[in-house]
């Protein structure tokens, strides 16, 4: 079976797909001077964007890992994920509360979803 590597570097790469199975680097905010609702608006909207590059979208998202950078961010960045998310296609979630690459990043999601 075929891999494909969407924008792909010497480190990593945005997206791979292999089979009908696309798996999302982890995506964090672009403009992280915002609060936590700001930045998970802002890593939804990119992971929208990048499953829409691939031929998918949030209804087939199969799973989605997310790093708080802290557990006190749970309850804006759900206030968020629940007006976004596809309610009647939920993905399998976990979220858990780490250190991020750099202290303004305060949420970050992985996502694996179906073509």
């Amino acid at each position: 079976m075929a891999i494909t590597r969407i924008d792909s570097g010497p480190r990593m790469s945005r997206a791979v797909v292999h089979g009908d199975t696309v798996y999302l680097q982890g995506l964090t905010a672009t403009n992280p001077s915002e609060d936590i609702k700001g930045q998970t608006r802002q890593v939804l909207a990119r992971i929208e964007e990048a499953l829409a590059q691939v031929g998918s979208n949030k209804s087939k998202l199969l799973s989605v890992n997310i790093w708080l950078s802290n557990i006190g961010h749970f309850a804006g960045m759900n206030e968020v994920w629940d007006a976004w998310v596809d309610k009647a296609n939920a993905p399998a979630r976990a979220t858990v509360e780490s250190k991020l690459a750099r202290p303004e990043i305060l949420v970050e999601m992985m996502c694996v979803a179906a073509k």
